[in-house]
């Protein structure tokens, strides 16, 4: 959820570490901090809200140095303030930390009693603490992190730097990412490549357990039990120009219009340029042997899972289970015999689908992973990888990432389809075609714009509350459609299948409740067009998502309508999520709420 910057160098290291932690902001942070040796002596500086008010403090006083931490905190133990903020220290050490120390109440009251005092009311605080008891026990600062790693319980990414050594840096990872860059006579520590894109291209990412010693000259790991090992370097595609707004005035606006380009290359990676079909890259596994899938994720990657189960079930009539990953292990899951499972995160690094993920893979399932980051440690520690290629995604509110994986996922059922010998080639064919049309269908969807923005601003800014309604494959899309308004213009949203309005919504149905219906022209239209009669029969405001056809059906009766391509039923969910997203986006901004980081939110969440 936080970010971690750190730098051993031979420069001022202050300013660095700020533009770091800025390209760190996406992720969601409600305080940040920095500190460095000065003289030898741990100094901080550190504010509660925005960097901008952390870099008005160093104005007032500079913070010299060259070596240095800094971070973005994202509040779990302990209110958002400067207190509690990041980095914590003592005479000995400072740390920052992404994650949760679980064991942190025992560890406090044992360092209470030998003496220790402290100051905030985080988790975070007893990790310092304890390098520095080990520290004044006359261990040597490895030797002190080290031994109090193995006391720590729970998920955390830590970067340590020491009183009187300008010449160490030492970080840590278990359950949270960490990546190492290197530089010349400089190296480096980020939560992510992002962070160290301006000052490095080559990466080594930490595995589960490991911790590293940086000197100026390079970086030294070693695992869980302290044996020296070698991690592979390699070089990151990502750089400082990709996270420009580029002329939009949000990061989200400017990842909704990038999604015909990035559909279009996600779904080229998936083509067999010989034969014109899909074709999954490197499966290590036989799809045909695959009896049952289990879909896990969190938030929007899991309502694209929901729209997957759809596909895979009509498509290759394999049965799908689907659960949000928070839930997945705590109901103790019977998997079968010859089962996979999928899992879905942009990041790579969510805490619950990764605990779901390791409890599948000790139970004997495949393991394919939809992401968004090539390194992640899901990545790593899957069969199969399948790689949204929407590039970095700033905004919170996810926008390309969930169209790259509803591409994939649609890839995915077809040829899991011709594996298991149930999709004829003419059917196939046809969905081939569909799929490779959907990036010049989603650049005229986008010409709606300007249309969606005024219906946001004459039926949505007021609102109270929302409807989404879908049928089908729609459902979800309803689903992700009111999680976007909830998220970034703080309104109340729901989603529901449309034939469940009589079972209860409909009560909230009035003239002051805006009701949002995705309906494709498909075989549910003419169920999910009855339940639009029963919204508008109460006086609720319809704003309908329909094709041409659809809209015609509609004309004259709905509060507004939005009139978007004819497609193929199959990809229509992925062309319908770009005008929820908009309709969401316009909406917030009407509203004057911050698109790019809304209240309480992190785009990476790393902690259960």
């Amino acid at each position: 959820m936080c970010g971690i910057v750190g730098i051993i160098s031979n420069r001022q290291v202050t300013p660095l570490l700020i533009d770091g932690l800025k390209r760190l902001e996406y992720r969601g942070y409600d305080s940040a901090g920095v500190a460095t040796l000065v003289d030898g002596k741990i100094e901080r500086r550190r504010a509660k809200g925005k960097i901008v008010n952390l870099e008005n403090k160093i104005a007032e006083h500079p913070l010299p140095g060259t070596v240095g931490i800094g971070h973005t905190r994202w509040a779990t133990h302990g209110v958002p303030n400067e207190t509690n903020a990041h980095p914590h220290a003592t005479k000995h050490a400072a740390v920052v930390h992404n994650g949760i120390i679980e064991n942190y109440r025992e560890l406090r009251d044992e360092l209470i009693a030998l003496g220790h005092v402290f100051e905030s009311e985080t988790d975070t605080e007893v990790v310092v603490h304890l390098i520095s008891q080990k520290i004044e026990e006359g261990l040597d600062p490895q030797t002190a992190v080290a031994q109090s790693l193995k006391r720590l319980k729970g998920v955390f990414a830590l970067a340590i730097i020491f009183a009187g050594r300008e010449d160490l840096l030492i970080g840590a990872r278990k359950g949270a990412p960490l990546a190492v860059g290197f530089g010349e006579g400089e190296m480096f520590l980020g939560s992510d490549a992002l962070a160290l894109a301006p000052l490095t291209q080559k990466i080594m990412y930490l595995e589960e357990g490991d911790y590293t010693v940086l000197t100026h000259d390079g970086a030294t790991v070693y695992d869980a039990n302290d044996n020296k090992v070698e991690r592979p370097v390699v070089l990151s595609a990502t750089s400082g120009a990709m996270i420009g707004k580029g002329g939009y005035r949000h990061f989200m606006l400017k990842e909704i219009y990038e999604q015909p380009q990035v559909i279009g290359d996600t779904l080229n990676t998936m083509i067999n340029q010989d034969t014109n079909t899909i074709t999954l890259p490197d499966v290590p596994f036989d799809l045909k042997d695959v009896t049952r899938l289990t879909i896990v994720a969190c938030g929007t990657s899991y309502y694209a899972g929901l729209v997957g189960k759809y596909w895979i079930e009509t498509i290759a009539r394999v049965p799908v289970d689907i659960d949000v990953a928070s839930e997945f292990r705590y109901r103790s899951p019977v998997l079968e015999k010859g089962g996979a499972a999928l899992f879905i995160s942009q990041s790579g690094e969510t805490a619950d689908t990764l605990a779901a993920l390791r409890y599948c893979k000790e139970h004997g399932q495949k393991i394919v992973s939809i992401v968004n980051v090539a390194g992640s440690t899901m990545a790593r520690e899957s069969d199969c990888v399948l790689r949204t290629l929407a590039g970095p995604e700033i905004g919170v509110a996810s926008t390309k990432a969930f169209t790259t994986q509803l591409t994939l996922l649609a890839c995915f059922a077809i040829a899991l389809g011709r594996a298991k010998g149930v999709l004829p080639e003419a059917e196939e064919a046809r969905l081939s075609h569909a799929l490779v049309e959907v990036p010049s269908r989603a650049a005229e969807v986008l010409n709606n714009d300007d249309n969606i923005a005024k219906i946001a601003q004459d039926l949505f800014v007021d609102a109270r509350d929302v409807l989404y309604l879908g049928r089908g494959s729609s459902y979800p899309i309803a689903l992700e459609g009111a999680l976007k308004l909830k998220e970034i213009s703080y309104i109340h949203a729901e989603g529901y299948a449309a034939g469940e309005m009589k079972h209860g919504p409909i009560a909230l149905i009035d003239e002051s409740v805006p009701v949002v219906v995705v309906a494709p022209t498909d075989d549910l239209f003419d169920k999910t067009f009855s339940n639009m009669q029963e919204v508008m029969a109460r006086g609720g405001k319809v704003v309908f998502f329909g094709d041409k056809t659809g809209v015609g059906s509609i004309s004259g009766r709905s509060a507004a309508s939005v009139a978007l391509p004819a497609v193929d039923p199959f990809v229509a969910p992925i062309l319908y999520a770009i005008p929820v997203q908009l309709l969401a986006y316009h909406t917030a901004v009407a509203k004057g709420t911050d698109v790019d980081q809304p209240r309480n939110l992190a785009k990476s969440v790393t902690v259960e």
